[in-house]
């Protein structure tokens, strides 16, 4: 594989075929084919490496949730509290590279008590499990290259006659970093055990997990649906001794060739139903434009609680509907169904400018009952309404005709048609929010009546001698 580094083609790998014969990272591409003429160069994709990298890295979360990249060739696995559910860490970590030996990778591994001393020893000690507190002694003949130090300093460390780990363990800190910085400190810290910085997991870590493992690959669908269905009661469980409901899920199928899948749902309110929880599964796979595709069968299945909110168990009174709960209920399957931004709803906002007045949000974010009360009092049966229930999403400019400057229309033009005021409310003046440090100019609305009954939502744009000596008219709305 060849990259352009400092203006020059340099091999960036090497197979095991081209190291034999001397080939090696760095060295250009032009001395590379002096030494082996019939030499096969392919263009380095970094995009492609850090995709695969990934794919790998979500493969290997059916061991732990916890797993992070160190790119550009590491995987970094927190197993604490999962080694004993396979036989222990030499056991695990056997079963890991065998996996994905079989897969056709060249692969690894160490385990040690900081994700640096693992990754240092899975290059350069492979097949290590460095005992808690054993770190130091475990990495002491690494070279100093494990630190992944910038090449200047590498090379300032060999001048000194600091080849290892072991050599720098011994030296004053202070003055390692007099000399080399802070950043030779903190790496010497994480790779000998005593500190570990904090990794960030590809994916968020679950609240609450459930899985099913299977002997041999299981390729049915509908056992997979029965399989969810039960963990979905696991969970359940779980959620109500914590007093707890989830707001987000997610299903993750494993498949024995390394293929993951993942399949998340989202609730409007919190979720502890075993069934409602299932059948919200049930819709989101029955929706998916690429439908799952088992393969040669999956050999793991975990249902998963992403986000959850505390959940008070509450006796509803006898003879009364449970609206909300249907109406959570409905949200949750039409967003599982068609997805969770297309069904959206509207949230008040503290602002009197109408188009501002409300945003849409996706409604399993954004609905709630309370939120009711952030609108305005609904008007009385048979009163006319305030404001149309929708605008355009644009005003539409209007020709009109008006007695005084600062009074109703008395007739005006829209879309080619002439319309006869015979009744005019209004005006209702709105200005920009003065915090926004718009320039907008004020607005007077009116609502008005034409001969033919339509009733229409007009505003009238400046006021007249103060912000403009031609004020423009517009139609926002249109009233049913």
């Amino acid at each position: 594989m060849v990259h352009t580094l400092a203006n020059a083609r340099r091999l960036q790998a090497v197979d095991a075929a081209a190291a034999r014969l001397g080939l090696h990272p760095g060295l250009t591409l032009a001395d590379a084919q002096a030494r082996v003429p019939d030499l096969q160069a392919v263009e380095a994709d970094p995009a492609a490496d850090g995709a695969l990298l990934a794919a790998i890295a979500c493969w290997c979360e059916r061991w732990t949730p916890f797993v992070a990249l160190a790119p550009p060739h590491g995987i970094v696995l927190d197993i604490t509290g999962c080694a004993h559910l396979f036989a222990g860490e030499k056991a695990m970590l056997a079963a890991m590279v065998a996996r994905l030996t079989a897969q056709g990778f060249a692969v690894q591994g160490a385990v040690a008590g900081t994700a640096r001393a693992a990754l240092a020893l899975a290059r350069w000690r492979p097949g290590l499990v460095a005992a808690p507190g054993t770190e130091g002694e475990a990495v002491a003949g690494l070279p100093v290259a494990a630190l992944e130090l910038d090449p200047e300093a590498e090379r300032s460390l060999a001048y000194l006659g600091l080849a290892t780990i072991g050599d720098l363990s011994g030296k004053p800190r202070a003055a390692l970093a007099a000399r080399f910085g802070s950043r030779i400190v903190s790496r010497l810290e994480e790779i000998t055990g005593a500190a570990d910085a904090p990794i960030s997991p590809l994916n968020p870590l679950p609240v609450y997990v459930a899985e099913r493992r299977f002997a041999e690959p299981m390729g049915d669908e509908d056992t997979a649906r029965a399989v969810i269905a039960d963990l979905a009661r696991e969970l359940a469980g779980v959620l109500e001794r914590h007093g707890e409901g989830g707001r987000r899920f997610a299903a993750a199928f494993f498949r024995s060739d390394g293929a993951v899948r993942r399949v998340e749902a989202g609730t409007a309110a919190p979720l502890r139903d075993a069934a409602r929880l299932a059948g919200l599964f049930r819709e989101r796979l029955a929706a998916l434009a690429d439908p799952l595709d088992p393969g040669f069968g999956y050999d793991v299945i975990r249902l998963s609680v992403t986000a959850c909110e505390q959940l008070t168990a509450t006796q509803a009174a006898f003879g009364v509907p449970p609206e909300e709960a249907a109406l959570s209920e409905l949200v949750d399957v039409l967003s599982a169904r068609l997805g969770p931004r297309r069904v959206m709803c509207l949230q008040p906002q503290d602002s009197h400018v109408p188009e501002r007045a409300a945003a849409r949000v996706p409604a399993q974010k954004g609905w709630a009952v309370a939120g009711l009360a952030a609108w305005p009092a609904a008007a009385a049966e048979g009163a006319p309404l305030p404001r149309p229930p929708a605008l355009f999403a644009h005003p539409e400019p209007v020709e009109t005709l008006a007695e005084v400057p600062d009074g109703p229309p008395l007739r005006f033009r829209w879309r080619r048609m002439l319309h006869e005021v015979v009744r005019a409310e209004g005006p209702e003046r709105i200005a920009a929010e003065w915090w926004t440090g718009s320039e907008a100019l004020t607005r007077d609305y009116f609502r008005v009546e034409d001969k033919e009954g339509r009733r229409f939502w007009l505003y009238r744009a400046g006021t007249y001698g103060r912000e403009t000596s031609e004020p423009r008219w517009f139609l926002h709305g249109l009233f049913p």
